[in-house]
């Protein structure tokens, strides 16, 4: 039975790991309605009662990308998002959506967030 259970979720990994899409964040556009994963350095990050906004690839608002964690999802982050993820270099999974005509990313857990060295 537990094995079973360890082959049935190693292959949810893998099937979600193999849908991601590898993208440059300058062709972030090209793949809205698209789950990718997208790797750059962090240039700004907005903190509210409501939203973690962190943007990509440049300063808002000229950011390609903005990765967006809403107050129902702090609870899954042990550090708070803000200060966590100010001035690193991340990759992000996720589906890219379309914003108030930008490209985002919503994220609810972690994992969906990686550093890079």
């Amino acid at each position: 039975m537990k094995k079973s259970i360890l082959t049935i979720s190693l292959v949810f990994l893998l099937n979600s790991l193999i849908a991601q899409t590898k993208i440059f964040i300058d062709s972030v556009t090209q793949y809205i309605g698209k789950s990718v994963a997208v790797c750059s350095q962090v240039f700004g990050i907005k903190a509210t009662d409501k939203v973690v906004l962190i943007n990509l690839g440049a300063a808002y608002p000229a950011s390609p990308l903005t990765i967006a964690i809403l107050a129902k999802d702090f609870a899954n982050f042990t550090t708070p998002p803000a200060e966590f993820y100010k001035n690193k270099k991340l990759c992000v999974t996720g589906i890219v959506e379309l914003f108030k005509n930008k490209p985002q990313i919503v994220i609810t857990k972690p994992e969906e967030i990686s550093l890079v060295e």
